[in-house]
């Protein structure tokens, strides 16, 4: 009965529990009031990314209505591609002469190529409908957070309980601490990474001279959060680059392998954030949360990092309490042999 909303709940536990410390930071602000922090931080982030998820969705279906009514006014047509466009690495000259056969006679383009069209509109929407699924589950997640953080102290307490309960009163409050604070490692390295390639490729974009850089940048960081790559929206910009630009062939060439550096830094960023402040090693927490991603999808990469760190100080403990035992057997005499 409890399924439907599990991703929820693990969810908001885990951005409560990371939030927790800026949210008491907060509650100081206002004389110890933990409801009005929980309340402002739950708004500040639902119009930070409630607002331009809104803006992009809204547009976006502007933009496909209008393709729509073009479409069946007969007056949808394709500019002729860029001559640069045929200088692309590896694919150029196929997509050129694809892209000249579509802009020289649309209508027939689309009923020669209808199944190949009809396959990436149906992967395009299957990726629409999990990155909106995916958003609208992070913000539900956040105000449930919000009010999680709310009775924060109370939840710790009881949480410290349950472990002490399990682990012992020595063991459970490290096993507790350690929970929080590699949960807390995992979120801070994925929204770090996020931030940095955000900022990374936002400044990239600029010096190309990308239109809307800024918000490309934050659907970049959005996308990041949500464990979708960056190159959703930097394949584009190196198209934009090639088609639109005046640069040549060579420094297009540079920017398209600056963009694809870019875009995959986070496979480099996330085993260096990950991990940090944890008493755990830095790779027991990497292949803990790629593990967990692999076999549990976002999700996993928390529960995957804490139950193996945990695991690790479990068997680490076990293994000293028989080094302890080894140490006071006694040892036979030589001569007694």
């Amino acid at each position: 009965m409890f399924n439907p909303f599990l991703n929820l709940m693990l969810w908001a536990l885990i951005l409560g529990m990371t939030l927790f410390p800026l949210h008491q930071k907060l509650a100081s602000k206002f004389g110890g009031n933990q409801g009005r922090a929980a309340t402002v931080m739950v708004l500040a982030g639902l119009l930070l990314l409630g607002y331009p998820a809104v803006k992009l969705s809204s547009s976006l279906a502007s933009q496909l209505t209008d393709i729509h009514h073009a479409y069946e006014a007969g007056t949808l047509a394709l500019p002729e591609p860029n001559a640069s466009v045929e200088n692309w690495p590896v694919i150029g000259k196929n997509v050129y002469s694809a892209w000249q056969e579509a802009a020289n006679n649309l209508p027939e383009f689309l009923a020669d190529n209808k199944a190949n069209i009809e396959s990436v509109i149906k992967s395009g929407l299957a990726v629409a409908k999990s990155t909106a699924g995916g958003i609208g589950l992070f913000m539900a997640a956040f105000i449930l957070a919000g009010i999680m953080m709310a009775f924060g102290h109370g939840g710790s307490g009881a949480t410290l309980t349950i472990f002490s309960r399990i682990a012992g009163p020595e063991q459970g409050p490290k096993m507790h601490n350690l929970a929080t604070m590699t949960t807390r490692s995992v979120a801070v390295g994925v929204l770090g990474v996020a931030v940095i390639q955000a900022v990374l490729m936002g400044l990239i974009f600029i010096l190309i001279g990308v239109p809307a850089a800024g918000l490309l940048a934050l659907i970049i960081m959005m996308l990041a959060i949500v464990q979708l790559p960056a190159m959703l929206v930097g394949i584009p910009v190196i198209i934009w680059v090639w088609n639109g630009g005046d640069a040549g062939a060579t420094m297009n060439t540079f920017w398209t392998v600056v963009i694809l550096v870019s875009g995959l830094a986070d496979n480099v960023l996330k085993p260096l954030l990950l991990g940090r402040g944890v008493d755990a090693p830095m790779p027991v927490i990497l292949i803990g949360a790629l593990g967990g991603m692999i076999s549990a999808g976002f999700i996993g990469l928390f529960i995957g990092a804490v139950v193996l760190a945990v695991g690790y100080q479990i068997f680490m403990q076990w293994v000293a309490e028989h080094e302890e035992e080894l140490e006071t057997m006694p040892v036979a005499d030589d001569a007694a042999e």
